[in-house]
């Protein structure tokens, strides 16, 4: 069966523009508004040194497994649909939440060899796990998996419920008011004037040139500040008729990085680093590092084009 594609991510601005979620998104966390429900009821968290009780619950009541990993778009949605649906059945089911990534045994227990396989259902009836589906999965096709789960625990005679079931709403964390030059910032975005949003992040920039968050937030700004006019369809034209037109090429990366391809965004000015020379080369190489900033140094892909990049000038 063919699965629905994630949802596009949503632009957020608060102080910088949090680009890096195009790459890889930021989820609210569980219990706040927007992500899966707080663990508690009919929903656990479950991690290796609280498996073995999970596996034990199994023989009172079914047990739904869902491997997820928190930066993922479709492993959040299936999470809170499926947190739904364990207050719905009321306790018919135990819903265990279990981060694919931070917990890579028992992952690998249910046959989940990276994170890129997340998210993976698995039912725990009796003990014995039941695969049930991969990927994003509509509400109902999933009520109707958890219906099917529910008589295969009832021929094997596991019919408990969950006991207990409030829902456990933790207090949200005040944010922290931002620095009056990046609330500048900020409030200069949110009226659509990103050249006083740029003066504001540099002078913060001046007056403390380690302000990593200025410093993203400057190249964010810039990014949509360089696209802000840009016609995609007529950028791609003008970049595959000129291979080696480095505007081109620097507009189209800096859309690729605003769609969300990063990859292509990355692979593209590699390449034109490969087949330039002078200034520029150098031009191009400021450009990948500017955007490296926009998508942040903890993403993945970052390093991986860090390290393309040193090949292609060494």
């Amino acid at each position: 069966m063919s699965q629905p594609s994630a949802p596009q991510p949503r632009l957020d601005v608060r102080g910088a523009i949090d680009l890096s979620s195009l790459a890889r998104p930021s989820t609210p966390p569980p219990g706040s508004p927007g992500g899966p429900p707080a663990a508690g009821g009919f929903v656990v968290d479950v991690d290796e040194s609280s498996f073995g009780q999970l596996v034990q619950d199994s023989t009172t009541h079914p047990v739904v497994v869902l491997l997820w990993a928190p930066w993922s778009q479709v492993s959040v949605g299936l999470a809170a649909d499926l947190g739904t649906l364990a207050y719905e059945y009321a306790g018919r089911f135990l819903l265990a939440r279990i981060d694919g990534e931070a917990n890579p045994q028992i992952a690998q227990a249910f046959g989940v060899q990276s994170p890129q396989s997340l998210p993976v259902a698995v039912a725990v009836v009796a003990g014995q796990p039941l695969p049930l589906f991969q990927g994003a999965y509509p509400i109902e096709q999933v009520r109707g998996v958890i219906d099917q789960v529910l008589a295969a625990a009832a021929a094997n005679g596991v019919t408990g419920t969950v006991p207990g079931g409030a829902v456990v709403v933790p207090d949200e964390p005040e944010e922290p008011p931002l620095p009056p030059l990046h609330q500048a910032a900020y409030d200069a975005i949110e009226r659509d004037d990103l050249p006083a949003a740029q003066e504001a992040y540099s002078q913060a920039l001046r007056e403390n040139p380690r302000d990593a968050m200025a410093r993203a937030g400057l190249a964010q700004v810039g990014l949509l500040s360089r696209t802000r006019d840009a016609d995609l369809n007529a950028a791609r034209r003008a970049a595959a008729d000129d291979p080696r037109d480095v505007a081109a090429q620097l507009l189209v990366a800096d859309l690729d990085v605003l769609g969300g391809k990063i990859d292509d965004a990355f692979g593209r000015l590699v390449d034109l680093v490969r087949v330039t020379a002078g200034p520029e080369r150098e031009r191009v190489r400021l450009h990948l590092v500017e955007l490296f900033e926009v998508v942040g140094a903890e993403d993945p892909r970052v390093g991986a084009a860090r390290r393309a990049l040193a090949n292609a000038l060494y």
